[in-house]
């Protein structure tokens, strides 16, 4: 622990849970970081095909879908109340704009993960019917939907490791193509996503411990059974690639929205994180788009530091945050992961410009606050982003984030769930939001 300390300083306001607010010092620019990645913008342009093609069934099954065509896609909004809010709450002054980018409510499944579980199921499904004689790439893929896929599909299983959200992505598309869904939860998973899952005839799979153990299990499990298929969402690649294609969606966005991203006009993006594989891949996809012009921030919850410790220590997925004595208890559960994705800590070693951590009782208040300020629900792990911007005149000069930068930044909090929470649950959070508002001081207490 000593050797790990010297060589890690901030190691020590980690072990002690402490808010931290930790810049990488192996980001490279751009053109040096893709020579560490075996990913390109070919294969994110496959998955944004691949979901193309896909639009006819969207539409055609999810209803909310049909409106667009089939496309599956997030508001994106300003948010200048929120971000007034924020900097009369911290006692701070951030110049620049605030945007939310509203992945909390994608049509189907109400989080970032109906971007990557919702793909990975369509490949598989796509290369199943391919492989059977019902589908070629040149169909209309709505007939997906006939009773001779789904009674194809039916023979096959799908096993995923999930604290929730992805679990609800991948059980509610699963289901519907007429997959058997098997969901292994970790202790973290709320109750009312669990009884939403089996409501659709998913099963589930209950462990008395953490994600990084249901991950395992259902792992075990589709390795005893050929016709399975696991979402592995500790090393998935199409999960990746499925969150890589939003910057391409963004991109468009902003050119609706006369949002210029350049050297004299910033992008910093901050993305809540579990197990690091959503904001892994969305944030490839904008260094795609954007180059060194957007800077990438990780949020996790202080009792759940993943890619924290994996990435400032340099042991990647070797570290567990078990092993500091960190607890992994959080009322995020969406963030509740004690062990990061290898894959992601390869690609985002030298690509993400930091991490920060935020502590259970400022999501609850952030919650709130985004609530009255903008009227928009989120579950706590949405809202962690939020943080992130709070924190960031730490690092202003690193980033080489001049006064002229600063006033031409845009800022987009990437809002990851919150939609499907039951009103009920979600009263409860913020009950306790506005009792922490009328009673702490965030100037001083997380800066």
């Amino acid at each position: 622990m000593r050797d790990w300390l010297d060589q890690c300083p901030v190691l020590a306001d980690i072990i002690a849970t402490r808010p931290v607010f930790w810049l990488n010092p192996e980001r490279k620019s751009c053109s040096e970081a893709q020579a560490f990645i075996d990913f390109d913008h070919t294969d994110q342009q496959d998955a944004a095909d691949r979901l193309d093609r896909f639009r006819p069934y969207f539409a055609r099954t999810f209803p909310e879908t049909a409106p667009a065509g089939g496309l599956i896609e997030s508001p994106l909004r300003h948010i200048p109340a929120m971000h007034a809010a924020i900097e009369d709450y911290y006692g701070i002054e951030i110049p620049g704009r605030m945007l939310v980018k509203l992945d909390s409510h994608l049509p189907i499944s109400g989080s970032i993960k109906a971007r990557g579980g919702i793909y990975a199921i369509a490949k598989f499904a796509e290369a199943t019917a391919i492989a059977s004689g019902l589908l070629k790439i040149t169909d209309n893929y709505a007939l997906l939907a006939s009773a001779r896929c789904h009674d194809l599909f039916h023979r096959y299983s799908i096993i995923v490791g999930s604290t929730g959200n992805l679990g609800l992505s991948i059980g509610i598309i699963g289901a519907e193509l007429g997959f058997r869904v098997i969901v292994h939860m970790s202790a973290d998973a709320k109750h009312w996503k669990k009884e939403m899952l089996r409501a659709r005839g998913v099963s589930i799979v209950e462990h008395d411990a953490d994600y990084s153990i249901a991950v395992a299990k259902g792992r075990e499990q589709a390795k005893a059974d050929p016709f399975s298929y696991f979402v592995d969402d500790e090393n998935s690649r199409d999960l990746f690639l499925g969150y890589a294609v939003a910057a391409k969606r963004l991109q468009a966005q902003f050119d609706e929205h006369s949002i210029q991203v350049d050297a004299d006009h910033p992008l910093l993006v901050y993305l809540p994180c579990g197990v690091g594989g959503g904001p892994g891949g969305v944030s490839f996809g904008l260094k795609l788009a954007f180059g060194d012009n957007v800077h990438c921030f990780f949020g996790e919850p202080t009792q759940s530091p993943a890619m924290l410790v994996g990435l400032a220590t340099g042991l990647d997925h070797e570290i567990s945050a078990l092993q500091l004595g960190i607890k992994n208890k959080t009322i995020a559960d969406g963030l509740a992961v004690s062990r990061p994705s290898q894959l992601v800590c390869r690609v985002m070693r030298h690509m993400l410009s930091g991490i920060f951590t935020a502590e259970d009782r400022e999501m609850y208040r952030l919650l709130a606050l985004l609530a009255d300020s903008e009227d928009i629900r989120l579950e706590p792990s949405g809202v962690i982003g939020f943080a992130g911007f709070a924190r960031l005149t730490k690092a202003w000069e690193e980033l080489h984030l001049t006064p002229a930068r600063q006033q031409q930044a845009t800022h987009l909090i990437w809002a990851t769930g919150g939609s499907m929470v039951p009103d009920s649950v979600w009263q409860q959070d913020f009950r306790q939001g506005r009792h922490l508002l009328a009673n702490g001081d965030a100037s001083t207490e997380f800066r």
